[in-house]
C-alpha cells in the first residue's frame, strides 16, 4: 500500500491508444517495461495526461487491471480516481484496489471556492473511498482550485488515508518550504512533484520526495532524484540541463500530451501518437523541433558521457 514514505519518480502514465482510438493493450505492456526500466518507483495512471475523461468505466478498469498485471508488485500503481460524482470514485476506487492498486488520487473539482469547501470535499471523498491511501492533487493551474498550506495542513491533520501531496502549484518553490517547517504538518507526508519535472532540482532541494509527472525521458527525473539523493546534486543538475529544452518544450499547454507521445512513439515505447477525440496534434512544423530538440539532446548526452 502507498505510504508517507513514497519517494524516487512516480511516471505518470500516458494510455496508448491506436489509430481507430481504441486503447492499445501491447503498447501499454511495453510502456511499463519502458518506465520499469528506466528506474521508476512507482507509476500513476488515470491521470490528466492519462485521458482519463475520455475512457468508459469498463476501459478504465481493464487499462488499471492490465498495467497492475504487467507491474507484478514489482512498484506500486496509483490511480486517479477523480470524477464528476462519487459514486464513479466509488466504483473505480473499489474496482483498482481490489486488483492490486496501491492507492488512489484525487483532485478538487474546479467549482469549489473557499478552504471549507475543499476541506469537505476531501471528507466527503474518504466517506467513499473508505480507507484506501489517497494523494491530493494540487493542480490549480488545471483545476483551478487554490489550496493554501492551511488547507492541505488540515486535510492531512483530518484524514489519516491523506499520505501524500502531488505538488503542481506554480510557483510552488515556497509553498514545498513552508509545508517542510516543523509544526506545519502534523505528520509527515511524501510530497511528489509535478510539472514535467520543470523544478526538480529546486523541488527536491526544498524537501520534496520526487516527482510524479509524464516527461518522455523519465530517467532524467530518476537521475535528479538519485544524484541529490547521493549527495551529488551538481551531476543531476547537469543532467536536467541536458533536458531542460524538451522538458520546456513539453510544457506548452494544449500540446504537452501531443509532444510526449510523438516523442514515446519515436522512441518505440508506444506504437502510435494518438490521442483519443478531442485532443490538439502537431503541424508538421511542431514535429520538425520535436525531432531537432530530440537531436540535440541525444548529441548532449555524448558530451556528458
Amino acid at each position: 500500500m502507498l505510504d508517507e514514505t513514497a519517494n524516487g519518480v512516480y511516471v505518470i502514465a500516458v494510455t496508448p491508444f491506436l489509430p481507430d482510438g481504441a486503447v492499445d493493450m501491447d503498447s501499454t505492456d511495453r510502456m511499463v517495461d519502458f518506465y520499469l526500466d528506466a528506474g521508476a518507483t512507482g507509476l500513476t495512471v488515470l491521470g490528466i495526461m492519462g485521458e482519463a475523461p475520455k475512457l468508459t468505466g469498463a476501459e478504465s478498469a481493464a487499462f488499471v487491471k492490465r498495467i497492475v498485471k504487467r507491474v507484478a508488485g514489482l512498484v506500486p500503481v496509483i490511480v486517479g480516481v477523480s470524477a464528476p460524482g462519487f459514486a464513479q470514485m466509488e466504483g473505480l476506487t473499489k474496482s483498482v484496489m481490489d486488483d492490486g492498486a496501491a492507492g488512489v488520487m484525487i483532485a478538487p473539482p474546479g467549482h469549489l471556492r473557499t478552504d471549507d469547501q475543499i476541506v469537505g470535499y476531501y471528507h466527503q471523498a474518504v466517506e467513499f473511498i473508505g480507507d484506501a491511501p489517497f494523494v491530493v492533487q494540487d493542480f490549480p493551474l488545471v483545476t483551478g482550485v487554490q489550496m493554501s498550506v492551511p488547507v492541505i495542513a488540515r486535510i492531512v491533520r483530518d484524514l489519516p488515508s491523506c499520505v501524500c501531496l502531488k505538488h503542481e502549484d506554480w510557483p510552488g518553490l515556497e509553498k514545498i518550504g513552508t509545508l517542510r517547517k516543523e509544526g506545519t504538518l502534523n505528520r509527515r507526508i511524501s510530497i511528489l512533484c509535478g510539472n514535467g519535472g520543470v523544478f526538480l532540482p529546486e523541488e527536491m532541494a526544498r524537501g520534496a520526495d520526487g516527482a510524479m509527472t509524464g516527461f518522455a525521458y523519465p530517467e532524467m527525473m530518476v537521475s535528479v532524484v538519485a544524484n541529490h539523493l547521493a549527495g551529488t546534486p551538481d551531476r543531476g543538475r547537469d543532467l536536467f540541463d541536458a533536458y531542460l529544452p524538451l522538458a520546456r518544450f513539453e510544457q506548452q499547454p494544449g500540446l504537452g500530451l501531443a509532444i510526449r507521445k510523438h516523442v514515446l512513439a519515436k522512441r518505440g515505447v508506444i506504437a502510435h501518437a494518438t490521442q483519443r477525440r478531442p485532443g490538439a496534434a502537431l503541424s508538421a512544423t511542431g514535429v520538425a523541433e520535436v525531432e531537432l530538440l530530440m537531436a540535440r539532446l541525444e548529441r548532449r548526452l555524448a558530451e556528458l558521457g
